[in-house]
């Protein structure tokens, strides 16, 4: 049957006034100037009370809530957090308790390890590439294997062979370093590797089984950091497929013992959303039991004004 040229009739269309509706924004939610002279948390405050600047205010009650309960806050950094330099901001909240354990990838590693000895990392692909020299730095390849082969004799996790190596010879610039930090604050860091994905995996004093063992220790030890997460806090911050994969292992692991993880919030910060941190960070741990939140933003911004933003709060207790 064709259908033919008529005009719906409205005459008889249903109404209701206006203030009798429930509606999700009012002019209380509204954001409010600020002046000169406004803190970071007044900042925050005079935010809309809508979307973002909500899930924000939520995250950073999340996190202080659980340092004042003596609950867990985990900390997944990707190599991006370090390479822009937010190594000092991690480590100051690692001083004020803010972090009860870092896991990282092999990447991350690379970099904090060369700001340790050089001050200095992030080399220009482009221009090694072609001339064959990307990733040949000599002491990147050749003392990360050493304390990654060292660590796997001695029974050590990646990220505790490495931390135990930068404290031991005590480099020129080890106090901007994650992992010599944590390892003084004697803060558990893993470290969970892709072989292959690293350019220390390129030097021919890398082993396979020395990675893979000290890598997979450091799942096992992140698994239990992961457990005692119930009413804590995770925080996936730039890492788009390994860490989000590795944490959805571990409270598979954790609820397959008996472990509820109830009262859990995840956090994914990025500056884009990505499938695997939505949906293995954010939305399946914490169906049922807790809360998921998305922040996107530059990681050089976001995390920045989140520790900021944590200080402030925690000093009004």
């Amino acid at each position: 049957m064709a259908f033919r040229y008529e005009e719906f009739d409205l005459s008889d269309v249903r109404t209701y006034p206006l203030k009798s509706r429930r509606s999700k924004v009012t002019t209380g939610n509204f954001a409010r100037p600020v002046d000169g002279a406004a803190t970071v948390g007044q900042l925050l405050a005079s935010m809309p009370d809508v979307l973002a600047a909500a899930d924000l205010r939520a995250v950073v009650d999340a996190i202080v809530s659980a340092k004042r309960a003596g609950r867990g806050i985990l900390w997944g950094l990707g190599a991006h957090v370090v390479k822009t330099g937010l190594g000092p901001v991690v480590i100051d909240l690692m001083r004020r308790g803010f972090v009860s354990g870092i896991a990282t990838n092999g990447a991350t590693v690379i970099h904090d390890f060369e700001i340790a000895l050089a001050g200095a990392t992030s080399e220009d692909v482009d221009e090694a590439l072609g001339p064959g020299m990307f990733g040949m730095a000599d002491e990147t390849g050749r003392l990360l294997n050493a304390a990654i082969a060292d660590g796997a004799r001695e029974g050590f996790g990646l990220g505790q062979a490495v931390g135990r190596f930068l404290r031991a010879r005590e480099p020129q610039h080890a106090r901007a370093s994650l992992l010599a930090m944590a390892a003084e604050f004697e803060i558990p860091v893993t470290v969970h590797v892709a072989i292959g994905t690293d350019i220390i995996h390129m030097h021919p004093a890398a082993s396979g089984a020395a990675i893979g063992e000290t890598s997979l220790r450091d799942f096992r030890y992140f698994v239990s950091n992961v457990a005692q997460l119930d009413g804590g806090v995770y925080l996936n911050c730039g890492s788009a497929v390994v860490l989000p994969e590795v944490f959805l292992k571990a409270v598979a692991l954790a609820r397959n013992r008996g472990i509820a993880l109830d009262g859990l919030t995840t956090v994914n910060l990025d500056f884009v959303r990505h499938y695997r941190p939505q949906t293995n960070v954010v939305t399946r741990p914490t169906a049922g039991t807790g809360r998921g939140y998305s922040l996107v933003g530059h990681h050089e911004i976001m995390i920045p004004l989140l520790a900021a933003l944590l200080i402030e709060q925690d000093a009004r207790s």
